[in-house]
């Protein structure tokens, strides 16, 4: 959470005080420190506190979330909130995804980052109509953000909306921006044991694609035990493997969002 890494609005609160050592939890040959309250510890916060500010941050958070759904299901927009550590392919899937499905689906981007704008220009080179959002610090975007960037973009209406978020496959699963789906990409080259380590971000996706599936002759990972892992922290997650350098099960992924897509446009029609 944001209690952890400085990035959220009332973090700046300090309560001193000797150190608690119920804080964290050993288990062998680790130390714990998700087993409190909070499920996160941080220095001069007690659990109560962090669980109060967590719930401050995200109360708001939720209330921008609702007016930005509010505004997509009048315009019959289709927003997918993609999601990832950084190196997974994001960027590549997105640039591959508005060129196949360009005549097909309308499709405007949200980029964020903490710097640069390199990733929105990938996607303005596309011709799809991309807005960058740099968060400094912050390690993910919120819907306050995507709120003001939806007043700047304007997209159209009837339209799908890719938000590509900050890459960090944890404070992200907690904000919810008022997509339609989160979609978390995991690289063949990041293990097996990703949707273990960080299962808050898995538990919160609709859908998981697989990507770099072409390296796959050429490295040592276990795709079934990946998916196995996915589907222990949430039974209800639609994976697809997919190559955003060969095209391999893209045409699958495109069926889905063309099927949502309409069926997000019939309701708001």
């Amino acid at each position: 959470m944001c209690t952890v890494c400085g990035c959220g609005e009332a973090t700046v609160v300090h309560e001193h005080h000797a150190h608690d050592h119920h804080h964290h939890h050993y288990h062998g040959e680790s130390l714990d420190y998700g087993g409190g309250l909070a499920g996160v510890h941080v220095p001069g916060l007690s659990q109560e506190r962090i669980v109060k500010i967590e719930r401050d941050i995200l109360s708001k958070n939720d209330a921008y979330a609702a007016a930005n759904r509010r505004a997509f299901a009048r315009q019959g927009i289709f927003a997918l909130n993609f999601v990832s550590s950084p190196g997974s392919g994001k960027t590549s899937l997105l640039v591959r995804t508005i060129k196949d499905l360009a005549g097909r689906v309308a499709i405007s981007v949200i980029e964020g980052d903490q710097q640069t704008s390199n990733d929105a220009e990938r996607i303005r080179a596309t011709g799809a109509p991309a807005l960058q959002i740099n968060t400094g610090k912050g390690c993910h975007l919120d819907a306050h953000m995507v709120g003001h960037a939806l007043e700047t973009l304007k997209p159209a209406a009837n339209s799908a909306l890719f938000i590509e978020n900050v890459g960090n496959l944890v404070c992200p699963a907690a904000f919810d921006l008022g997509e339609a789906h989160k979609v978390v990409v995991l690289s063949v080259t990041e293990g097996e044991d990703k949707p273990l380590k960080y299962p808050d971000m898995f538990a919160a996706s609709d859908v998981m694609l697989l990507n770099k599936s072409d390296l796959l002759p050429h490295i040592d990972f276990d795709v079934a035990a990946c998916m196995w892992n996915a589907l222990r922290v949430n039974p209800k997650l639609e994976i697809f493997t997919v190559s955003a350098r060969s095209g391999e099960g893209l045409p699958e992924f495109y069926a889905w969002i063309e099927a949502s897509a309409a069926r997000r446009i019939g309701a708001a029609a």
